[in-house]
């Protein structure tokens, strides 16, 4: 006898899934047809049920080494502007340039090199962004330097959404949502340790300097990419026809809403988290980076939490997640005068933060399982745009002289909001026969 739970085909007596989240299904209701966008031609090493394959950790190097780039950025905008003889604004569009080049580069490119080998794409797409990076860093031109970061954005939205592909190609289907989280959590660690690290590096050499480590991390990534990362391609020829039509499915967007919507969520408390701190709570400036760095640790024990329970109860990461940033933000928003409650809080954001990504990665793959490239690339799309999204949330209620708490009740309303996209992609798994 068999019954529904979470979106699963599970036996009533035993409680046991008939395979995992991302298990040759369709929402997640088992599809004996072979994921064909998924699966390897080049021959799949066996993989213990341990540990992960070495390949995996690659990715996420190199996705911690480009990912590195885009926190550092922040921690130099004022040494950019003073070398460059530009205003802060016109410093920050800097990172503007790079988010419109993740939001809009990841499809075309994702077409592009559809018929390519994987790890000719990862590597192209890394020398592609260690040359930009470069290429701006040996220029005093302003346009220049926005063009390059520009064309970093693209590279790296190509990268990204080719690594989760490979990366669930060289795990069992049962482990899909876990490799994903692995690979995400590089960008994590960017978070964590290469964008302070790399301001550090800046702070005594020279805005440059951080760069042009970057450069050297992404070179280092790219050569063990091309040494030491297995072969992977589809089983069957991909199709640019079937990778549209797969695009076509509601239940996709519906998936791409939530990752939207929940990203925005916690990145519009993150973003603003320093004036927050310094003006509600009354933390002293040297102590702000350290509890952003707390943020950091909790986005990695996310991933780490989501990674193990998202293969087969997709739904409840999803919903862990979307509530826990929700509660949180309330409760930022109730205690932010108190310190002692908002520096743990601002751990907690970062866990239920990313305890969802790894689901939100599994859904994908399981409902574009036979053409997964295309809606990889738009998945990471929309991660970025919910994070461009944030200044021009968070500017609404400021402009209108809300205070600064007001960002993490938006947040709360965003994080609310996510939950019935949430239970529509279940109840459309369900649905299906």
């Amino acid at each position: 006898m068999q019954r529904h739970r979470d979106g699963e085909i599970v036996n009533a007596g035993t409680a046991e899934p008939i395979g995992g989240a991302a298990d040759r299904a369709v929402g997640n209701v088992v599809d004996p047809r072979p994921r064909a966008g998924v699966e390897t031609t080049a021959q799949r090493a066996p993989v213990s049920r341990g540990r992960l394959p070495l390949g995996v950790y690659l990715l996420a190097f190199s996705l911690f080494a480009m990912g590195s780039a885009e926190f550092l950025l922040a921690g130099v905008l004022p040494t950019i502007a003073e070398d460059l003889r530009i205003t802060l604004p016109s410093a920050g569009a800097l990172i503007s340039a790079f988010a419109v080049g993740v939001v809009i580069g990841g499809p075309p490119l994702a077409i592009l090199t559809l018929r390519w080998p994987r790890r000719t794409t990862l590597v192209a797409t890394q020398a592609i962004f260690a040359a930009s990076v470069a290429i701006g860093l040996l220029t005093d031109s302003y346009g220049m330097l926005l063009a390059t970061r520009f064309i970093c954005g693209l590279a790296y939205a190509g990268y990204w959404a080719v690594a989760a592909v490979t990366a669930i190609s060289l795990v069992t289907p049962d482990r899909t949502a876990r490799a994903s989280g692995v690979v995400v959590s590089g960008l994590s660690l960017a978070m964590i340790a290469g964008g302070p690290a790399g301001a550090m590096l800046s702070y005594f050499t020279g805005w440059r300097g951080g760069f042009w480590g970057v450069v050297a991390l992404t070179v280092a990534g790219a050569i063990l990419v091309l040494l030491a990362l297995p072969a992977t391609s589809a089983k069957t020829e991909p199709s640019v026809r079937s990778e549209l039509r797969t695009m076509r499915r509601p239940q996709l967007w519906v998936v791409y809403a939530a990752t939207l919507l929940s990203t925005a969520a916690y990145m519009i408390s993150f973003n603003y988290l320093a004036a927050f701190l310094t003006d509600v709570t009354g933390v002293p400036g040297v102590w702000v980076p350290a509890i952003l760095v707390l943020f950091g640790v909790g986005a990695f024990i996310g991933l780490s939490i989501g990674g193990r329970i998202a293969d087969r109860r997709p739904t409840h990461a999803l919903l862990i997640g979307a509530i826990g940033i929700a509660a949180t933000s309330v409760l930022l928003a109730i205690f932010a005068p108190y310190a002692p409650a908002v520096v743990p809080l601002v751990l907690v954001l970062g866990i239920a933060g990313f305890v969802l990504n790894p689901a939100i990665y599994g859904r994908v793959f399981t409902i574009a399982s036979e053409a997964p490239t295309l809606a990889g690339a738009t998945t990471v799309s929309a991660f970025q745009l919910g994070i461009s999204l944030v200044p021009a949330l968070a500017g609404v209620a400021l402009n209108a002289g809300a205070g600064i708490t007001s960002v993490a009740w938006i947040g709360a309303g965003l994080a609310a909001v996510t939950v019935p996209t949430v239970l529509i992609d279940r109840a459309i798994s369900r649905r299906r026969p």
